[in-house]
C-alpha cells in the first residue's frame, strides 16, 4: 500500500486537468480528457478529477494513475469476454485508444440493493418503487440486500450538469434512437463482463456489487467496451468475509470505492444540487487509500505510483 505520508505527498501536484492542443480535437468529461486524432485513435488522460452526483467534486491523490492501471488491467484480463478499445498505455495517466462512435446509453448491472444516488435502485425502492429498468421488484426487501439474479438498469448519459436517468429498454430505445440491436448487443456484453469481474473479484474476496460500462462502434461496425472496466470509480465493491455480519446487523458493507466520497456528502447534505462543497484532505487521502487497496487486492499486483510533476512528465511520454 501506498503509505499517508506519500498520499499527502501527492496532494502538492494533483492532475486537474490538460490542454495538449497539438495531440488533437480535446473533449473533457467529468475525469478524463479526451484527444481524437486524425489517425483514427483517440488520446485518453486520467485526471485525479473525482466525480459523484453527476458533479466534479475536486481531485484525489493518484487517482488518474490508479484508474488507468486498473481499466487496463481489466481490459486485458476480459479480451476474451468483450473486445474493448485499447491499445497502449504509454504513461501512467495516459492510454491510447481506437476512436469510436459512443452508444447513448450507460449499461449499469447491479446485484445487490444498495446505492445512494438519483439513479441507484435502493432510493427508488426507498420511494415506494417496485418496477426498475423494467425489472419486477418484490416487497420487504432490505438495503444492501442481494438480488435474486444480476439486473441490466441502463441509463441516459447526461451532458454536463445534468443528470443521469435509469429507464428500461424500451424507454432507452425510444429516447436515443439507437437501433435494437446496438443496445441489445451492449446488453449481452455488460453481462458477460459482470459476470466474469464478479467470478475474479470473488477469488480475491471481494464482491462486484454493481458497476456501469460504455460502448462504443468502430468503424467497421463492432461493439466495444470503452472508458473503463470494473474500477473502483465505475464500480461498487465490498469485502465478502464480512459482508453478511454486516448486513444481519443492519450496518453498510465495507467498502472500497466512490461510495465512501457518496456517504460522506450525503452525510453533510449534499446530494448534487447547490453549490460544491470541498472535500477535507483527510477525506480526500482515505479515498485514494481505498481505490488503491481494491485494485491491488483484485489485482494481486502492488500499485506503484509516480509523482514526477503530471503535466511535464505527460508531455515527455507522448513526445509533445
Amino acid at each position: 500500500m501506498v503509505s499517508q505520508q506519500l498520499l499527502e505527498k501527492a496532494l502538492l501536484h494533483p492532475l486537474k486537468g490538460t490542454n495538449f492542443e497539438s495531440l488533437g480535437q480535446r473533449y473533457e468529461g467529468k475525469v478524463r480528457d479526451n484527444y481524437s486524432r486524425a489517425d483514427g485513435t483517440r488520446v485518453i488522460i486520467a485526471t485525479d478529477r473525482i466525480s459523484a452526483f453527476d458533479r466534479v467534486l475536486g481531485t484525489l491523490p493518484l487517482k488518474g494513475q490508479v484508474l488507468n492501471w486498473a481499466s487496463a488491467w481489466w481490459m486485458q484480463k476480459t479480451r476474451d469476454v468483450c473486445p474493448n478499445h485499447l491499445l497502449s498505455v504509454p504513461d501512467p495517466n495516459v492510454a491510447i485508444v481506437r476512436e469510436c462512435t459512443a452508444l447513448p446509453v450507460e449499461m449499469v448491472v447491479r446485484a445487490y440493493l444498495t446505492g445512494t444516488t438519483s439513479t441507484s435502485i435502493w432510493i427508488h425502492y426507498q420511494n415506494g418503487v417496485r418496477t426498475f429498468c423494467g425489472h419486477r421488484l418484490s416487497d420487504g426487501l432490505r438495503q444492501h440486500q442481494q438480488l435474486s439474479e444480476p439486473i441490466l438498469t441502463p441509463s441516459t448519459k447526461a451532458a454536463h450538469g445534468d443528470h443521469d436517468v435509469s429507464a428500461s429498454r424500451a424507454e432507452i430505445l425510444e429516447a436515443s434512437g439507437m437501433p435494437a440491436a446496438e443496445f441489445d448487443r451492449a446488453a449481452e456484453l455488460a453481462m458477460a463482463l459482470f459476470q466474469a469481474g464478479s467470478r475474479i473479484c470473488a477469488e480475491h474476496g471481494l464482491i462486484l456489487v454493481d458497476t456501469k460500462y460504455e460502448f462504443g462502434k468502430t468503424p467497421d461496425g463492432e461493439i466495444v467496451v470503452i472508458d473503463e472496466i470494473h474500477t473502483p470509480d465505475s464500480s461498487r465493491f465490498w469485502y465478502a468475509e464480512s459482508y453478511a455480519e454486516r448486513f444481519a446487523q443492519g450496518e453498510h458493507p465495507e467498502s472500497f470505492d466512490k461510495e465512501y466520497v457518496r456517504r460522506y456528502l450525503a452525510e453533510i447534505g449534499f446530494t448534487g444540487d447547490g453549490p460544491v462543497p470541498a472535500l477535507p484532505d483527510a477525506i480526500r487521502i482515505e479515498a485514494s487509500r481505498r481505490y488503491i487497496e481494491a485494485v491491488e487486492r483484485i489485482t494481486g499486483e502492488v500499485f506503484e505510483p509516480n509523482f514526477e510533476e503530471p503535466l511535464a512528465r505527460i508531455r515527455k511520454n507522448l513526445g509533445i
